[in-house]
């Protein structure tokens, strides 16, 4: 379905990087590290970062480089290491300019129910991974897939992403992947995501980052195709989503792990 993807299906999806592009040389970074891991590992891989981060708490947080620069970044580090690399959209006309430049369009957790974003995603013909809302059952993600499918792109992906629990954290509901599997799509878990928790007083979004491993394993054991996880070299100074990325660093051990636990899963 992800063009350019390469090694065994066998093996799980990986969507990872940075939660935005904050210039050239960090994407790159990024980018050599993982597909380095990657290939030893023989996990098919898709690089991740947002162009722009449209979804901020406060008005003065990074938002982006500015979306030119950063969609020609994505566009380079797919050329440079023959990679697919997907972005998040927020409205019909972001669909079609982001599709000139990378090969999966991601619709935002809080925009899954809106249809002409999903039609105009699915009308460029690109794959479409459309993350669970915070707000929703795994059984109503039916009608966003159909949404994409009724306008001819049967190129679809869901992500499960963490469901709101009270009004400051969120938790996941394993049960939700094998029912969004039901779909006939492939299903991943976005494990940075789900440990966030949105909404602090501060205005800045928390997380658990020390829970990652946890979140990861058991997504893997419940049967998730893939996972998503935002990385960055130092998560400390790291523009958006600092406080629940994975330093880039411990990746690889993680991904060891999961790997193995994969193959034990797909052997019961």
């Amino acid at each position: 379905m992800i063009p350019k993807l390469k090694y065994s299906d066998k093996n799980f999806i990986l969507l990872a990087g940075p939660c935005v592009i904050e210039g050239e040389k960090m994407a790159f970074e990024i980018a050599e590290k993982l597909v380095d891991i990657c290939s030893r590992l023989e996990i098919p891989f898709v690089f991740k970062g947002s162009y722009r981060k449209a979804n901020r708490s406060r008005i003065d947080s990074f938002t982006g480089i500015g979306d030119g620069k950063a969609l020609g970044i994505l566009k380079a580090v797919g050329e440079k290491f023959n990679i697919p690399t997907v972005t998040d959209v927020h409205s019909a006309a972001e669909a079609t300019i982001a599709a000139q430049y990378v090969d999966v369009l991601q619709i935002p957790a809080f925009l899954c129910r809106q249809t002409d974003l999903l039609i105009a995603a699915a009308e460029t013909g690109k794959v479409v991974n459309i993350k669970k809302g915070q707000f929703l059952s795994a059984e109503s993600m039916k009608f966003a897939v159909d949404k994409v499918r009724d306008s001819g792109n049967d190129k679809v992906m869901l992500t499960e992403r963490g469901t709101t629990f009270g009004y400051q954290d969120l938790v996941v509901d394993y049960r939700g992947i094998p029912v969004m599997k039901t779909n006939n799509c492939p299903v991943i878990l976005d494990i940075t995501h789900s440990l966030q928790q949105p909404n602090q007083i501060s205005g800045v979004t928390g997380g658990k980052p020390e829970l990652i491993e946890t979140i990861a394993k058991a997504g893997i054991a419940v049967g998730a195709d893939g996972i998503f996880i935002e990385t960055h070299p130092d998560p400390s100074v790291a523009k958006s989503d600092g406080a629940n990325m994975l330093r880039l660093d411990l990746l690889e051990s993680l991904l060891s792990k999961l790997v193995l636990l994969k193959q034990v899963t797909d052997s019961l």
